[in-house]
C-alpha cells in the first residue's frame, strides 16, 4: 500500500517517512520547517484572517452572483439538516435553541440555510407526535465568519428577509433572533453549553494559514516551484506539511465546537475532499493545477515574477474520509452519525448536461473561472496586485474549458453529521 497509516497521530504520512517523528500538535515537520518558520506562524495565521474573504458586494465578479456552486451543496444536504435538526428536536425539550452557521459568508446562500432550518423545525411540528417539543420554541441564530466578510450585505438584506418569513411561516414561525460573530471557527467564538445545531457548508477546507515553511527552498530552488498548492510534482514534505495542518486545525475546530455545545447536539459540516489517500488526484487538486498554469502563462508574458509564483501556497486542504474519521476519534468528544460523499460539476450543474448534449466548454469555463474567483480573488489580488485580476481570470477561463473539453472533472464533496457526547 503507497500510503500507510499512523494512528497515534491521527494523520497519514507516505511510506518513506514512516520513520518520521512529529512534534507537538500544531508544528510542522521539521524537514519542511525552519526556524525563523516557527516565528512566523502566528502572523501567517493573522494575514490568512484578514486577507481571505469571498468578493463583496452584488457586481459581476461577488460571491453574491457567483455561488451557485455551493448553493447546490447546501441543496444536496438538505435532507440531512432535516434529519439532524428533527433528532435534535426528539431528544430535547428545547425552548431557545442555539444555532451557528460557521462560514457564513454573504449573499442568499447566508439566509437559505436559515430557511431550511426554520422549515424542518416547522415540519418536525408539524409531525411532534411523542416528540419533545416547546411550543414557543425560540431561534437564537448566529452567522460567523471571518472580520472581512461582508456582514453589512447580510444586514441589509434581513427586513426583506424577516418579512417574507411572516408570510410564509405565519405565527408557527415563533421568535427568531439572528446576530453576528466575526472570528475565526479555529477557536472558540460562543459561550460554553449554547449551541444546539451547529452547520458549516463550504468552508472548512479553509486552513488558519498556509503551512508553515513552504517558502523554504532546497538546493536554491522553491520547495514548490511553480505550484500554489499539492500537485504531481509537489515534494513530499510540502504533502505532509499540508496535511498535518488541516489535522492540527479541524482537531482545534472539533475541540472549541465541544465546550459550546450541548451533550446531543449535533452538526452538520460539509467540505471539499478527495476520493483516496492519495493527495495529488485530479478530483482534489487539478482546479488550483490550472490556476497555477494561468499564473505562469503571466510569468512568460512578463507580467508577473515567477518568485512570486513560487511564494503563493493557497491555505486550502481537501482531505479524505480517512483524515476525517481519525481526527474525529483521536478529538474524542464527538460519535459518528454519518460521512457521505458525493460527486458534484465545477461549474454547479446537476450533471445531467451530457445527458442532454448541450455541455457549454466555454461557458462552463467562464462560470468556473467566476466561482473560482469570487472565492479566491482577495487572496490573489493581495499577493499579485490587483492590475492583472481580469486577464488571469480569462486565462484560467480558457485552460479550464480546455480541460473541460477532455475531462468532467468534478469536485469530491464530504458531508459529516456528528454528535456531541454527553
Amino acid at each position: 500500500n503507497y500510503w500507510q497509516w499512523t494512528a497515534e497521530w491521527g494523520l497519514y504520512i507516505q511510506h518513506n517517512y514512516s520513520k518520521l517523528l512529529y512534534e507537538t500538535d500544531r508544528q510542522t515537520p521539521s524537514f519542511c520547517m525552519r526556524q525563523t518558520d516557527r516565528q512566523t506562524d502566528r502572523q501567517t495565521e493573522m494575514e490568512v484572517m484578514q486577507i481571505l474573504h469571498m468578493n463583496k458586494g452584488v457586481g459581476e465578479t461577488s460571491y453574491a452572483q457567483n455561488s451557485k456552486l455551493q448553493s447546490k451543496i447546501i441543496s444536496i444536504t438538505k435532507p440531512i439538516i432535516h434529519d439532524a435538526v428533527q433528532e435534535i428536536l426528539r431528544s430535547n425539550n428545547i425552548e431557545s435553541m442555539g444555532i451557528a452557521d460557521l462560514g457564513c459568508s454573504s449573499g442568499p446562500n447566508t439566509l437559505l440555510l436559515i430557511s431550511e432550518i426554520i422549515d424542518a423545525i416547522i415540519r418536525t411540528k408539524s409531525c411532534s407526535l411523542g416528540l419533545h417539543l416547546s411550543a414557543t420554541t425560540e431561534l437564537r441564530v448566529f452567522l460567523n465568519d471571518l472580520f472581512s466578510n461582508d456582514f453589512n450585505n447580510i444586514f441589509m438584506s434581513l427586513p426583506a428577509f424577516y418579512n417574507k418569513l411572516k408570510q410564509e411561516k405565519g405565527p408557527e414561525l415563533g421568535s427568531l433572533f439572528i446576530s453576528a460573530t466575526p472570528g475565526s471557527f479555529y477557536g472558540r467564538l460562543f459561550p460554553a453549553r449554547s449551541l444546539h445545531f451547529v452547520h458549516s457548508s463550504s468552508s472548512l477546507h479553509w486552513l488558519s494559514q498556509v503551512p508553515p515553511g513552504l517558502d523554504s527552498k532546497a538546493a536554491g530552488e522553491a520547495l514548490n516551484k511553480g505550484k500554489i498548492y499539492i500537485s504531481k510534482t509537489s515534494p513530499q514534505c510540502v504533502l505532509d506539511s499540508y496535511a498535518l495542518q488541516f489535522h492540527n486545525d479541524f482537531s482545534l475546530f472539533l475541540k472549541s465546537r465541544s465546550e459550546e455545545m450541548f451533550g446531543g447536539g449535533r452538526m452538520v459540516l460539509s467540505l471539499m475532499g478527495r476520493p483516496s489517500y492519495d493527495p495529488t488526484t485530479p478530483a482534489s487538486c487539478y482546479q488550483w493545477e490550472l490556476l497555477a498554469h494561468a499564473l505562469m502563462t503571466l510569468v512568460s508574458e512578463g507580467l508577473i515574477a515567477e518568485e512570486k509564483v513560487d511564494s503563493f501556497n493557497a491555505p486550502y486542504y481537501a482531505p479524505c474520509e480517512e483524515e476525517l474519521s481519525l481526527a474525529l476519534k483521536k478529538e474524542g468528544s464527538f460519535l459518528m452519525d454519518s460521512l457521505e460523499a458525493f460527486e458534484i460539476d465545477w461549474d454547479g450543474g446537476g450533471g445531467d448536461q451530457e445527458l442532454h448534449h448541450t455541455f457549454d466548454m466555454v461557458g462552463s469555463g467562464q462560470k468556473v473561472a467566476k466561482t473560482v474567483r469570487a472565492v479566491v480573488e482577495s487572496m490573489l489580488e493581495s499577493h499579485f496586485g490587483k492590475d492583472i485580476m481580469d486577464h488571469l481570470f480569462q486565462c484560467y477561463a480558457e485552460l479550464v474549458s480546455n480541460h473541460l473539453s477532455k475531462s468532467r472533472t468534478r469536485y469530491i464533496n464530504l458531508v459529516l453529521v456528528i454528535i456531541k457526547k454527553d
